[in-house]
């Protein structure tokens, strides 16, 4: 397909001045790896700075009609199983939005910055989760932000760099958000990111975008980093990717994600339930599931991608499951994959075996994630 007939994001000029294999992604034309490749990308990322294009996904701008957050905290939390009344200001926090199946439609994050809730959500979901938000939350004001570019700067030295421009980023934890100046264009900054390295995500108005993220590639420690990399670092960090880990067909518990559902919301709390699946997914919460995302790590040095099956024999007799993400973990230095399983086989360090091309590859179930992570708590 032609990059022509594809939307481009407000760095598409500097993706191709910067060499960018540029290929189809959730209808824009992304950089897939640049010049050095997808190995060294991933390693620059572990042990330096990358400079991430996210803009393809959709910042949505929600606020109560009456002004109040906490009244369009409770009109959210209709929609999401997460606490969202408690987000502090200043703060975010990982959510997804179900049906009434207790699948997953997006997972998105949910910032709160005085009386207004930012959310970012998936760029392959961004229509319909805005559809979503207009119908139902009838008490606000919701407003998609697509006059913003949104730019993630991760590794070890991301600090370093972001802070060379925009000092008061030191001061930031975790899952921080604050609205800051960065070489003259107003952002908004979160301390997370998709890597398992510490980062930030920096949402810029479009215009300001290119000057922003040239300024930090001047940096000798920054490099500019495509979806390649963004790949194989998010799951080596254990992240679900949304179509591949999670969909309409996994539930948060299935997906080992109840982490993200707060006590106030679980059975006895205090906003017990209330969203779309609630009573399948409270219900996975007390009494477990038949399945389980996990991480496998197959032997060999060839990665196992999506869609292999997954049998509890080298016969292929005991069919217990499926890959979703496969790749090769350049970190781990061998061939990664999560997937879901039957929970008999869940453990870490149950043996399983993947089909590729007719072979039973022999793996084990691994602890999530596959590197540590280095988030600045």
């Amino acid at each position: 397909m032609s990059t022509d007939t594809l939307l481009h994001t407000p760095l598409f000029t500097l993706h191709e001045d910067a060499g960018g294999k540029m290929v189809p992604f959730a209808g824009y034309a992304m950089p897939l790896n640049y010049a050095d490749g997808i190995m060294a990308e991933h390693r620059h990322v572990r042990t330096h700075a990358g400079l991430f294009d996210v803009s393809h996904m959709g910042q949505v701008k929600v606020r109560a009609r009456s002004g109040s957050v906490e009244v369009a905290a409770k009109a959210l939390e209709r929609l999401v199983p997460a606490d969202i009344v408690a987000i502090k200001n200043g703060r975010q926090r990982y959510t997804q939005f179900t049906n009434p199946q207790g699948g997953i439609l997006d997972d998105l994050m949910v910032a709160r910055l005085d009386d207004t809730l930012l959310l970012v959500v998936n760029a392959a979901c961004k229509a319909a989760d805005i559809a979503l938000l207009q119908d139902e939350l009838a008490e606000c004001l919701v407003e998609p932000l697509e006059e913003r570019a949104l730019l993630a700067i991760q590794g070890p030295e991301a600090e370093q760099a972001l802070a060379a421009l925009v000092p008061d980023v030191k001061t930031m934890a975790f899952m921080d958000v604050r609205a800051l100046d960065v070489d003259g264009a107003s952002c908004v900054i979160s301390r997370s990111g998709y890597t398992g390295e510490d980062g930030f995500e920096i949402s810029v108005p479009a215009l300001d975008a290119s000057r922003v993220a040239r300024k930090l590639l001047a940096q000798p420690n920054v490099k500019p980093i495509g979806l390649g990399a963004r790949d194989s670092l998010r799951l080596e960090a254990g992240m679900c990717l949304y179509g591949a880990d999670i969909d309409e067909t996994t539930t948060p518990v299935e997906a080992a994600l109840e982490w993200s559902i707060q006590k106030s919301r679980r059975k006895g709390g205090v906003r017990e339930g209330g969203f779309p699946g609630a009573d399948i997914i409270l219900s996975q919460l007390e009494n477990g599931v038949t399945r389980r995302r996990v991480g496998l790590k197959p032997e060999g040095r060839a990665p196992v991608r999506g869609g292999a099956p997954l049998y509890g024999d080298a016969a292929f007799e005991d069919g217990i499951g499926k890959v979703t993400s496969g790749a090769f973990g350049p970190t781990v230095e061998g061939p990664v994959a999560m997937g879901y399983v039957a929970t008999a086989h869940a453990d870490a360090g149950s043996p399983v075996f993947a089909e590729l091309r007719g072979r039973a590859v022999p793996a084990v179930v691994a602890a999530l994630p596959f590197v540590p992570s280095r988030f600045k708590r």
